[in-house]
């Protein structure tokens, strides 16, 4: 039996087409991806433990044991990049399955097979780990409303048409009505949202929420002029048109340069540094360079990344958490685009440094503590050192040529 494992991930990872810079680290990730995957669906779980805290003592402890859209999503990119075309396809199958009918009815995050009640629940005779309560089951975000989703999934399923990946089985995969799904980021991108950090206080116009939806319009307007879908494209480019004038009116602090993690806030977001990526505004654009510098001023301690400052109680919680490791590779890749490669590389090299005795990684570090935080291994931390690790060799080649 350990032989034939043995022999079935060799032969697994053998596949793996990067040659670039990394190569054991980017394999490491992969296998841990892979190994985060529940083979029966393709779904991808955030990782393997629920409870592990964010802060030491702290009530941050949440069950990770289920499967984001957002996550899976930002996973699909480095498994095409580096010729997991099968892992690719079961994952997008197993969205679709997941998403199927009416998307009014879409949630965040689902079980391994698909389940849609996540009921969370706390566990008070379990003392939790060192003494940090409360342990929890379930995860009551799923309930939220997190206007990102949209613009996320249809990145993703944009990106897997570009790809030419193979058209899934309609007999298995029914899909996502996209007229539907545009018709309803039409009616809610005005709305506030729980935003992509799932908080648990009130209701925010986050930035990067807005960024999505208009993200959903872009492309779902460019799969309809790519498949000839008759969909009502005047309509939507001028929603996509209103959506980015609006963020930049009203997300954008003038005086400071940067972009804000709400309207009306003047709080960062890290999760600012995904902008240039999905083609919102250059990645040399004043206005981005701007974040990055505010970004690393105020909600940095060299090459980590905290998600937000948590002294202005956006999120509802008691304490505070630790660096945020996904984070921490935005700004590499961030910094790779703008053309500040040498930075980029440094602050990749002591993140990769964390990694324990066998490449992984948890959810969140903390620099003054040395330690590792958050639940293990992290899904999210593992996509973002694959797509921080491929930003940096494309600037590389990039200067070169």
């Amino acid at each position: 039996m350990v032989a034939r494992t043995e022999s079935w991930w060799r032969e697994w990872s053998g596949r793996c087409r990067y040659e670039g810079p990394h190569a054991e680290e980017v394999l490491r990730s992969l296998i841990t991806l892979k190994a985060l995957t529940y083979a029966p669906t393709g779904a991808i779980v955030a990782a393997l433990t629920t409870s592990l805290p964010e802060e030491i003592g702290g009530e941050r402890n949440w069950d990770y044991r289920f499967c984001w859209l957002r996550d899976g999503a930002f996973a699909l990119a480095p498994l095409i990049q580096t010729g997991y075309l099968e892992e690719a396809v079961a994952w997008r199958d197993w969205l679709l399955r997941a998403i199927a009918g009416d998307p009014g009815q879409l949630q965040l995050m689902y079980g391994i097979g698909g389940e849609h009640r996540l009921t969370e629940l706390e566990l008070p005779w379990l003392s939790g780990y060192e003494d940090s309560k409360p342990v929890r089951t379930g995860n009551a975000a799923s309930e939220q409303f997190q206007l990102d989703i949209f613009g996320e999934v249809l990145t993703v399923l944009y990106g897997a048409f570009e790809a030419g990946l193979p058209a899934r089985d309609r007999t298995r995969s029914p899909g996502i009505d996209l007229r539907h799904a545009i018709e309803l980021v039409e009616r809610l991108w005005r709305e506030p949202d729980e935003g992509i950090w799932e908080i648990r206080g009130q209701r925010q116009h986050f930035t990067y929420s807005k960024i999505s939806a208009w993200a959903a319009m872009d492309r779902a307007i460019k799969l309809s002029e790519a498949t000839g879908a008759d969909v009502p494209l005047d309509r939507w480019r001028s929603v996509r048109d209103e959506i980015h004038a609006e963020v930049l009116a009203k997300g954008f602090d003038t005086e400071r340069n940067t972009f804000v993690q709400y309207y009306g806030g003047k709080g960062l977001d890290a999760s600012l540094l995904i902008m240039p990526s999905w083609g919102f505004l250059p990645p040399t654009d004043t206005r981005v360079v701007g974040t990055i510098e505010a970004i690393q001023r105020e909600i940095c301690d060299g090459p980590f990344v905290w998600r937000y400052s948590t002294d202005e109680g956006v999120d509802g919680l008691a304490g505070s958490e630790g660096a945020f490791l996904i984070c921490s590779f935005w700004l590499v890749s961030a910094l790779a685009r703008a053309g500040r490669v040498d930075e980029a590389e440094d602050n990749l090299a002591q993140l990769m440094a964390l990694q324990n005795d066998i490449g992984l990684l948890s959810e969140e570090y903390d620099p003054r503590g040395r330690r590792m935080l958050g639940n293990f291994p992290q899904a999210f931390s593992h996509m973002g050192l694959l797509r921080a690790i491929m930003a940096v060799s494309e600037a590389r080649q990039q200067a070169r040529t």
